[in-house]
């Protein structure tokens, strides 16, 4: 694993703001912290990244205590603040001439050029950064972070406050990040947006609620069912499908019906058999989609009942 935490843990007083974390990220993939405000997401990723020690437990980044040393962690990280801050009367090439000289850059214009390229910056690089729109800043940003070449990315809501054109450009070029061998570590509020981008999803409320991929997490907490629009429902209908003995449950909503199956690759043909047996018009037949919104929820009301 790339990044591993151990008991990782964050008091600011009396308040504890991370407890207890134990997660992992893998190279090469986007790890999307999610949870509610306050939850610790943007205090893991400070702790991550070097800018705050833990009060107990540790992280390792790559090798590296971010705790013990700090520097060397700063030198294979780029970092993309939830309020990325620039100097406002400099030029956007002059302000990363200036970010590029806290590295030791052999190819500093080199990586300049290649980034403001990429992010459709190029034409106005010698602009005042104070005219740049919320989007075009943000670009910069994450030009900013990229610079200096890091192995790892975090991103702290990199799509808060923008209108969703320019959102979904942003998301497009994390993803393109991504399949260039970045590791990114995302946090967001934004769950469509985290359903796109992740691998893996860290649902975090202080401590660790959840860490996996979101089809696992889907196939832990919702049994598989089999839904079925039809032109009408009557009650000859639903008694005809209570009789069948490999159904474990099933519902209803207005003409569609939400059936558990004991083996649904077996026992879907025979259900749509009975189905039509019994006089049903089907329209439709699909696999009922449980959104990341769905498993979020619900993990978040799991974790409350313990």
């Amino acid at each position: 694993m790339l990044i591993e935490t151990f008991n990782l843990t964050r008091k600011f007083g009396e308040r504890t703001a991370v407890d207890n974390l134990n997660i992992t990220a893998e190279e090469g993939k986007i790890l999307g912290f999610l949870g509610p405000n306050g939850a610790g997401k943007t205090t893991t990723m400070r702790m991550l990244a070097g800018l705050i020690s833990p009060t107990s437990g540790y992280a390792v980044v790559d090798g590296i205590r971010p705790d013990k040393e700090p520097e060397r962690v700063h030198e294979i990280i780029g970092i993309l603040t939830e309020s990325p801050g620039f100097y406002n009367n400099m030029s956007a090439q002059r302000n990363l001439e200036y970010f590029a000289g806290f590295y030791n850059l052999s190819d500093a214009s080199a990586q300049i050029e290649k980034y403001l390229r990429l992010m459709g910056l190029w034409e106005r690089r010698q602009d005042k950064v104070g005219t740049y729109s919320k989007g075009m800043k943000q670009r910069l940003a994450i030009t900013r972070a990229l610079i200096h070449k890091p192995k790892i990315l975090f991103l702290d809501e990199p799509t808060s406050g923008l209108d969703p054109e320019v959102s979904q450009e942003v998301r497009g070029l994390i993803k393109n990040l991504s399949q260039e061998g970045y590791t990114v570590i995302l946090s967001t509020h934004n769950l469509s947006e985290a359903e796109q981008l992740c691998q893996r999803i860290a649902v975090i409320r202080t401590g660790l609620v959840a860490l996996d991929a979101p089809a696992n997490l889907r196939q832990r907490l919702f049994r598989h069912q089999t839904m079925i629009k039809l032109e009408e429902i009557d009650e000859r209908l639903i008694g005809a499908i209570s009789k069948l003995d490999f159904i474990k449950n099933h519902s209803r909503e207005e003409n569609t019906l939400f059936i558990e199956l004991a083996d649904p690759s077996k026992h879907q043909p025979e259900l749509i058999k009975s189905i039509v047996e019994a006089g049903g018009r089907i329209i439709e037949v699909t696999d009922k989609k449980h959104s990341l919104e769905d498993i979020y929820l619900s993990l978040l009301n799991e974790e409350e009942k313990i």
